[in-house]
């Protein structure tokens, strides 16, 4: 198979993983004859200083000619305290939009080589698997209006939550065709207790389930999702909410994983007539620009986003499965970086990446 991917490699650490993740993309081809066919894009900071734009429209056409997109991190301090439209986050939100991907999919897992890794006791983390569901082009961050107003006392801010009864449909369904290729639950988080935007979630949920005979829901609201997702992790299996929500729920998953440098994410849209997705992939963690260029950074989460995207945007289930095995390989190999290893000499980056790619 042609495999069609455009790299975005962004700000800070985000060229550094998304390098290792290219190296094992590389192996991975070549193991199972496939041909890598790549291009490279600018997106965030980087795009900001070479073209004045978070987001050029010649990355755009490429992302759209694109079978995948492989993306590293967005974010330099240096713009922390411009607008949000001159940001680079605000590229990371329009390529979405661009491609339409509206559900985010952050699977978290314990590896048995990272149980101490976790400030969380070994039993309670030991087991955990599970697949954050988050909703990706709705709610919060993207409703209107929006803005900050007026001045002295005056002065204030407003945001607006707002979802339509489609939007929440097709992100449950992703959520429960997801579950049902794994141990057939779903659970709905949400605030319904006092958002009425929660309250029509809920709903249309609850509606939504009743295609799915064979997946058993249940119901949480966030702050007590918050509260199980530490307590008592194994009890998830496919975790669908709303995109704040998700957003915050899904980095707390790091704390499970060991470290957010192990999380990878799918972003995906609707499916090609192929059956495969259209597809964003990158590492939860951000652009880390306290440690760029220093080699430290962890890519496992970059290259379990290359294992995603594998087996949804091209169905390539066996060579996501290699993927994924190599990473364990390694982890239980102790050649990890530094926030996987707070004693002895931890591997660099590149060490890693070289790692994975020849356990392949």
């Amino acid at each position: 198979m042609q495999l069609n991917i455009l790299i975005l490699p962004g700000d800070g650490i985000g060229a550094e993983v998304t390098r290792e993740a290219v190296k094992v993309l590389h192996k991975v081809a070549s193991k199972f004859h496939h041909e890598p066919v790549l291009s490279e894009g600018l997106l965030g900071g980087i795009a900001i200083h070479k073209t004045g734009t978070p987001l050029p429209q010649e990355t755009i056409d490429l992302a759209l000619k694109a079978d995948a997109t492989l993306m590293g991190a967005v974010g330099l301090p240096e713009f922390d305290n411009v607008a949000p439209d001159k940001r680079p986050e605000r590229g990371l939100l329009g390529i979405r939009k661009v491609l339409g991907v509206y559900a985010n999919l952050r699977p978290v897992r314990s590896y048995k080589a990272l149980l101490d890794s976790s400030p969380l006791k070994n039993a309670l983390v030991d087991g955990t698997d599970m697949i954050i569901v988050r909703e990706l082009t709705g709610g919060i961050y993207y409703g209107t209006p929006r803005g900050i107003e007026g001045s002295g006392a005056n002065e204030r801010a407003v945001n607006t939550m707002a979802y339509t009864r489609p939007e929440i449909e097709r992100v449950t369904r992703v959520a429960f065709h997801l579950a049902q290729n794994r141990r057939k639950k779903v659970t709905s988080v949400d605030k319904s207790n006092v958002i009425e935007t929660s309250q029509l979630w809920r709903k249309v949920v609850i509606e939504v389930a009743a295609e799915f005979p064979d997946v058993t829901l249940d119901h949480l609201l966030v702050d007590t999702a918050a509260m199980q997702l530490v307590l008592n992790p194994r009890r998830f299996d496919v975790l669908v909410t709303e995109n704040m929500f998700g957003d915050i729920l899904s980095d707390e998953g790091a704390v499970l994983a060991g470290s957010i440098g192990m999380l990878p994410s799918a972003s995906i849209g609707d499916k090609k007539p192929s059956g495969a997705w259209v597809g964003l992939y990158e590492p939860v963690h951000g652009s880390a620009p306290d440690i760029a260029g220093q080699s430290k950074a962890n890519p496992f989460g970059a290259i379990g986003s290359v294992a995603a995207m594998l087996e949804y945007s091209f169905g390539l289930k066996d060579e996501a499965a290699a993927v994924n095995r190599a990473v364990e390989t390694v982890l239980n190999s102790g050649r990890v970086t530094a926030d996987l290893k707070p004693s002895g000499k931890p591997a660099t980056t590149s060490e890693v990446g070289d790692a994975v790619a020849e356990a392949i």
